[in-house]
């Protein structure tokens, strides 16, 4: 089909009205930087085109060169016919106002523990300038470790995963942002290979339960499958952060972990724990703050 109708293809307006049919024609799965075909498409034709990722209408009836056209169109067939999501295509990420390099070898950034460095959570941490070592645990791409260290100038950061791959990733994005003498990049099995004390952990675990790893669309199964399951009821990471992140926190260090939809499973769990939930901009609680007095029981 997109071969058949790229003599009909002029300007900008046309390729997204053509993607939007597309996408929800082919009923595409989004979640992975938008969540819906007209934000996909917007953001594919300006990417390709080399546009303000933010301004469209002024470029909306532009003509367009032959293989501009090849070029958006192409994309476009690969994210319908293939199922990958785009930043995968585009090898671009973003949350918030950071850009990542992202590709196949690890998570594409979503978690909300971003919106709540800095001044969200700074009634716990007394203030960035306290804080002065950092811990993201399952960094992926690398991108809170990175937000970390623009929210807590004072601060040296370890980013740990099990995965080589997903550190390699993580290191280009350390590399793009001149982080490379404040973030320390580290294989590691949860906190197997870690020592220290730090003022801050975060971390966003695997945490997605082996019923709905099994039901997920074919956009997320081109992410790493380690990076999305743990166990049954997908909390056995979270487990093993609860049990071992206090002899890794200062006093009055903070955890903060993101579990997902797992929010009352985790309670019903471990009903010793204080949990708080911070607010988030989706209305949500998918992400769980404790100090480390609260998780040896001395709060």
């Amino acid at each position: 089909m997109f071969t058949q109708v790229r003599q009909h293809l002029r300007t900008p307006r046309d390729l997204l009205r053509f993607c939007i049919s597309r996408f929800n024609q082919a009923r595409l799965s989004f979640g992975h930087g938008s969540d819906n075909a007209h934000d996909e498409a917007a953001y594919l034709i300006l990417h390709t085109l080399n546009l303000p990722l933010d301004t469209l209408e002024p470029y909306l009836d532009a003509a367009l060169l032959p293989q501009e056209i090849d070029a958006v169109l192409s994309l476009a067939e690969r994210r319908v016919n293939e199922r990958i999501p785009m930043a995968y295509l585009t090898r671009q990420a973003w949350q918030g106002d950071f850009e990542f390099y992202v590709d196949e070898r690890v998570l594409i950034p979503r978690s909300f523990i971003y919106e709540m460095l800095g001044e969200p959570i700074a009634l716990w941490t007394d203030g960035a300038d306290r804080v002065r070592r950092v811990l993201d645990l399952c960094t992926g791409s690398g991108c809170l470790a990175i937000q970390a260290a623009h929210h807590y100038p004072e601060a040296q950061i370890d980013a740990a995963d099990l995965s080589p791959d997903a550190l390699e990733v993580a290191a280009i994005n350390v590399a793009n942002y001149g982080l490379e003498e404040r973030i320390r990049l580290i294989q590691s099995d949860l906190f197997d290979n870690l020592s220290g004390t730090y003022d801050l952990i975060i971390s966003n675990p695997p945490y997605v339960n082996a019923e709905s790893v099994a039901a997920l669309p074919a956009e997320y199964l081109h992410e790493p499958e380690m990076a999305l399951g743990s166990g049954e009821d997908g909390l056995d990471a979270t487990h093993q952060i609860l049990n071992q992140a206090a002899r890794f926190l200062n006093p009055n260090g903070i955890l903060l972990v993101e579990i997902g939809h797992n929010h009352e499973v985790l309670e019903a769990a471990r009903p010793d724990l204080p949990f708080f939930w911070p607010e988030q901009s989706d209305g949500g609680s998918s992400v769980f703050l404790l100090t480390r007095e609260q998780l040896l029981g001395e709060a």
